[in-house]
């Protein structure tokens, strides 16, 4: 069984016991959280909602709260030798999910 979930702006296809990194939800190490924002659900019987599917939920357990790997900004104005450089770290989460309710 899989579903499609919609979290951070983004839909991502899972699977019980699946690995998932997705955009900083709150909550500690070890906590169990539900994603309620569930758009299909697939396996023996496909179930899309319109947009959401009611009474859907994912179950998952946060494995880690972290940053994602650095990515550098460089801005600079062309014949002025104004020049910019600055990286940023987006602040991730890493997900196993545990459980697929429809």
């Amino acid at each position: 069984m899989y579903a499609v979930i919609k979290t951070g702006g983004k839909q991502y296809k899972v699977s019980a016991g699946d690995l998932l990194k997705v955009e900083k939800l709150d909550g500690a190490v070890g906590d169990t959280i539900e994603l309620a924002e569930v758009l299909m659900v697939g396996g023996a019987e496909v179930k899309i909602g319109t947009p959401l599917l009611p009474g859907a939920k994912v179950k998952a357990r946060i494995v880690e709260q972290d940053k994602d790997k650095k990515i550098l900004v460089f801005k600079s104005k062309r014949r002025k030798f104004q020049r910019k450089l600055y990286g940023h770290r987006q602040p991730i989460t890493r997900l196993q999910i545990t459980a697929i309710e429809a």
